[in-house]
């Protein structure tokens, strides 16, 4: 009997250990369970906990590292400055931690191996109702090592010119569709799309889409942050305009670098 007791329990012992094993090695290969990402810069104080990250791809190439890299301490500063104004002035907000900011910036499209796109992600919880996000946008021109607009692509983007207009128009078709696609009646109005307006600079934060021709973008994308285009729970959204809509307004360079449609998944996946 006693024989039978020590090999049951030694058998119980292995089984253990196998468990384990299994699940230390299930630990080291899942990403979810693995150690995260150490920033690319950071600040941690009594105020706030606040992190940049840049993805591998911007982290290759140099130049363009260290301009979102200046631009990623530039924005941990001037927070980390705000929280500790905002702790010494109303302490008791402050009683379950500090403020939580994390920016990522992640490389988009790479057009003629020249033009990048960029998207850049912020995250904030400033312990109001609800966290906050925003989304912003930098093209990268890798052969002057500098950022651009999207002006060289086309004759003219004048405030309320002809190019600006259809981009507006283009833009909003596609926000419907969008918005039907999330069945919310609430947003089925134009009062949401006020605030895009037919100027570069309040059109909404531009890249160029992906393409299924390699080396070209198949159009521009706008991305919108929640509250610009339709209420918080309703997220981000991102519009599109092919490039055969803009097809009038190119420049050489802007009809050198479009062609093919967008990719299925690309279109699957936004925002």
């Amino acid at each position: 009997m006693d024989i039978e007791v020590t090999s049951h329990r030694a058998n119980v012992r292995a089984g253990l250990l196998a468990t384990l094993s299994a699940v230390a090695t299930i630990a080291l290969a899942s990403p979810s369970l693995a150690a995260d990402p150490r920033p690319d810069a950071a600040v941690k104080t009594k105020s706030i906990d606040a992190r940049v990250f840049l993805d591998n791809r911007i982290k290759a190439d140099a130049p363009l590292a260290a301009d979102c890299l200046a631009e990623g301490k530039k924005w941990l500063d001037k927070n980390a400055g705000d929280a500790a104004a905002s702790r010494k002035q109303d302490p008791q907000f402050f009683r379950d931690g500090g403020w939580d900011f994390e920016r990522k910036y992640s490389i988009r499209s790479v057009v003629a191996d020249r033009y990048v796109s960029i998207l850049r992600d912020d995250y904030m919880d400033t312990h109001g109702a609800h966290p906050n996000s925003d989304v912003n946008t930098v093209l990268w021109d890798k052969s002057e090592s500098k950022r651009i607009s999207i002006r060289p692509f086309f004759t003219e983007t004048a405030d309320n010119g002809a190019t600006m207009k259809a981009m507006v128009k283009a833009v909003i078709a596609s926000l419907k569709i969008e918005k039907k696609k999330r069945d919310s009646s609430e947003t089925a109005t134009e009062e949401w799309f006020k605030g895009v307006e037919p100027s570069l600079l309040k059109i909404g934060a531009v890249t160029l889409a992906p393409s299924t021709e390699t080396g070209k973008s198949s159009g521009l994308t706008f991305h919108y942050p929640p509250y610009a285009v339709g209420p918080y729970a309703e997220g981000q959204y991102v519009a599109y305009v092919p490039w055969e809509t803009l097809r009038p307004y190119l420049t050489p360079e802007g009809a050198r670098i479009f062609g093919g449609t967008r990719p299925k998944g690309d279109a699957e996946g936004a925002p």
